[in-house]
């Protein structure tokens, strides 16, 4: 009896056993980074940034030398799969994309339309979702992934260290579509920048990129671009600003301040009164001040009070030219206005989502901005300025 038990358990053991589907780490090519790009004849250009692993101090082999790491492979096809497809064909070991960082979309794609070209993320599960999207401003999205970073070996991680670091807009693929498929709020993409000129960008050597702002997406296609100012208030009225550095100019002490703000939130507020929307903005920020340019003596509380006033100006000048882009210029709600009434007064939304793309921009807004400065540096008047120049 007990033989046959242990037959038993053996043949268990030797038939669940083992990885018959495994990859060896050496058949698995790790593509750090994807670009999409339009042919000159509308299909997708599809690239893809590769590390190169190394075995020793000179790279692969060992050795002595400056080695690559890192090399771009493209091809172009009707759309992302059939793209995908020529890829592998290029490349003698498995295409492996668990970690890719970033997927950037080049300009004129993102003009032409990314609604075809990146929906192979959505059906392909070995695509992570977590990873970022982003629009290269001006360029190919290509281009990125050639650049030499100087900080990091491979220069995609260049870019999930900038978008980790939270001062700026960082959306994932998942962010992106489930904002596509939302009511009442239209998509948006962090931007990438190049720093050079495209003379300079011929030479080589080594290139800056930056994070350049944020682009407003419509129906997948790009409508236009928010600068660095009008990106930072529109990640605070999208409650999604964790800290921030805000200035601004003080005519009572002919100079400016700075503040940096580590606590912040918001609260919108929709009313609707008949066919009128009306749309409240409540921004609230606890932060340092970390630079006074002024002759104000800081440390006295009617100054403080100036210098607050001052710097709750500042941010609501900052909303009201981001409204006024993206109300009156690009007309769309990306700040997710219909969202909020969406979610607040459901029945009301029923009635207002046909015609939404036309009330939008005619919705009235009011903007609410608190401060409170709850440090302000080691001193309060400017160290460089004579006791006669300040103002006390």
């Amino acid at each position: 009896m007990k033989l046959f038990l242990y037959i038993g358990l053996l043949f268990t053991v030797l038939i669940t056993s083992g990885c018959w589907d495994r990859v060896e780490i050496n058949d698995l090519a790790f593509v750090m980074g994807t670009a999409l790009d339009l042919s000159e004849d509308g299909n997708v250009i599809v690239s893809v940034q590769i590390a190169i692993p190394s075995s020793g101090p000179g790279g692969p082999g060992g050795g002595g030398g400056r080695q690559e790491k890192f090399f771009v492979i493209s091809a172009v096809g009707k759309n992302g799969n059939e793209a995908h497809q020529l890829l592998q064909k290029k490349s003698s070991r498995t295409l492996f994309t668990a970690h890719r960082g970033v997927v950037f979309i080049g300009e004129r794609l993102a003009k032409h339309g990314i609604k075809d070209a990146v929906d192979v993320f959505t059906h392909d599960p070995r695509n992570r979702l977590k990873t970022y999207i982003m629009v290269v401003k001006g360029r190919e999205g290509r281009e990125i992934l050639q650049t030499k970073y100087p900080f990091e070996q491979v220069p995609i991680e260049a870019v999930k260290e900038m978008e980790g670091l939270g001062t700026d807009l960082a959306v994932t693929l998942r962010d992106f579509f489930m904002a596509a498929s939302s009511e009442g709020i239209s998509p948006v993409m962090g931007v990438m920048d190049f720093e050079d000129s495209k003379e300079e960008m011929k030479e080589n050597k080594n290139k800056i990129f930056k994070l350049g702002g944020s682009a407003i997406f419509k129906n997948f296609k790009l409508v236009g671009f928010l600068n660095e100012k009008e990106t930072n208030g529109f990640i605070w009225v999208t409650d999604k600003l964790k800290h921030s550095r805000i200035n601004a100019y003080l005519p009572e002490g002919n100079g400016n301040v700075g503040m940096v703000l580590y606590h912040v939130k918001r609260k919108i507020t929709p009313e609707i009164s008949g066919d009128k929307v009306k749309i409240l903005i409540q921004l609230w920020g606890q932060g340092s001040l970390v630079e006074n340019n002024s002759q104000l003596d800081i440390s006295l509380s009617k100054n403080l009070d100036i210098v607050q006033k001052a710097l709750e100006k500042s941010v609501k000048e900052q909303i009201q030219t981001l409204l006024a882009k993206v109300q009156k210029q690009y007309k769309v709600d990306s700040m997710g206005f219909g969202q909020e009434i969406y979610r607040n007064m459901p029945k009301k939304w029923e009635l207002l989502k046909g015609e939404w793309d036309n009330k939008f921009p005619e919705v009235d807004t009011s903007i609410e901005v608190k401060l409170t400065i709850s440090g302000i540096g080691m001193a309060g008047p400017p160290l460089q300025l004579k006791d006669k120049e300040i103002i006390k």
